[in-house]
């Protein structure tokens, strides 16, 4: 190697060097914003090949920063930067690098935010349903289930709209009273990073659904939500809600079901049950006291079996059940107003009747002539279960001194 070839490759690699120290970043959002500036290309005609074989790799990886045909491969946009000039003459694309199949498409926000980050922010909510209602713009959502605010009931993930990201979907309630409206939103985050609402999934309306109890975002996308029927309170216990669970997909904008019932059928805690009653006619026995026999049929007109019933009869104090025609009857007080009389299962259609004995004791008076005779449906661990017709539950029973 001449004298002349060893001063210019000294001075290469001192120019290497500083351009290393001055232009070299670690990878990131600025590397990206500009290039390396190309310097004056001098010299090294004459000597390329020996710089190849002496020092693969530092001169390569020089040669790559100072060549003319090198481009830096595709990372995430940046919205504020400019991209680079396009050189002249058709070139192909350096490949980016690989991702894992779970990876958000480059560009893409993720939009997964945590309870309490959701909590903190300030979201929009569609609108509730008409009425009374909680506020939908600008607000935040409650981790409590306080009156007149957007409660958080639940919290899922996953890549809802197909981007290659995940967001967040919340099932959130307007708390009002014991109940208030409910709806599943999905919600994305912007370019500023911020909550951003993709779209409502699926409410609870006035007739049905009525309640949204969970939700749960699967693998390919699905939100499948468990709705209810009926809304508890009001004595409606939310173990009696026929529940399903169905599935939403986002498309063209919108949350569609996809998968699922479609509808409710008969409920089978809706219960019908209706009772009638005779007159208590009592009759004067040989030591004074009184005595009679009052008839009472409960029939079940639902569509589906009571598991339990409770006759409640609201006759006075001095008036006490006697021996016969009790039988049926479990926990029959003597002395205790009212009486009530359980008893077991009732099928669709079928009648219990009930000819019920009663004394009154010597010199005692009733004090009415009137008496309630109630009938109650229960389920399997002793909870009323709401009628579907109330008025045929409850009649009076006329007591008659015969």
């Amino acid at each position: 190697m001449s004298e002349q070839e060893t001063f210019g490759l000294a001075e290469e690699f001192t120019r290497y060097r500083r351009t290393v120290l001055e232009e070299v970043e670690v990878p990131g959002p600025a590397a990206v914003r500009r290039t390396v500036r190309v310097r004056g290309r001098r010299r090294l005609a004459a000597t390329t090949g020996t710089v190849l074989a002496l020092f693969g790799g530092s001169a390569l990886g020089y040669a790559a920063m100072n060549g003319p045909d090198h481009r830096p491969g595709p990372v995430d946009p940046t919205p504020s930067s400019s991209p680079a000039p396009t050189p002249s003459g058709p070139q192909s694309p350096t490949p980016s690098p690989s991702t894992s199949s779970g990876s958000p498409t480059p560009g893409v926000p993720d939009g997964r935010f945590s309870r309490s980050q959701l909590l903190a922010a300030s979201v929009t909510l569609p609108a509730w349903r008409a009425g009374r209602g909680c506020p939908t713009s600008g607000v935040r959502i409650s981790g409590e289930n306080r009156e007149g605010v957007n409660w958080l009931v639940a919290l899922d993930h996953g890549d809802v709209d197909g981007d290659g990201a995940v967001e967040t979907v919340a099932l959130v309630q307007c708390a009002l009273g014991t109940g208030g409206p409910m709806q599943v939103v999905a919600f994305d985050r912007d370019e500023a990073g911020k909550v951003a609402t993709l779209g409502r999934v699926v409410a609870t309306t006035i007739d049905k659904p009525q309640w949204l109890f969970a939700l749960d975002v699967v693998d390919d996308g699905t939100v499948r939500v468990q709705v209810g029927d009926i809304a508890p309170g009001g004595g409606w216990a939310a173990k009696w809600s026929e529940r399903q669970w169905r599935g939403y997909r986002w498309k063209d904008g919108a949350f569609t079901q996809v998968s699922g019932p479609t509808s409710f059928g008969p409920n089978p805690n809706l219960a019908d049950v209706a009772v009638t009653t005779g007159d208590l006619v009592l009759r004067t026995a040989d030591d004074g006291s009184r005595t009679g026999t009052a008839t009472v049929r409960i029939r079940n007109r639902g569509t589906g079996p009571v598991a339990r019933v409770a006759l409640r009869l609201g006759v006075p104090a001095v008036v006490r059940a006697d021996v016969d025609g009790w039988e049926r009857c479990s926990g029959v007080p003597e002395t205790i107003d009212p009486i009530v009389c359980g008893l077991g299962q009732l099928a669709v259609g079928a009648e219990i009747r009930l000819d019920l004995d009663f004394h009154v004791f010597k010199g005692d008076t009733l004090g009415t002539d009137k008496a309630d005779v109630e009938v109650q449906p229960l389920d399997g661990e002793g909870d009323v279960l709401p009628d579907v017709s109330r008025a045929d539950n409850l009649v009076q029973m006329k007591m008659i001194y015969g």
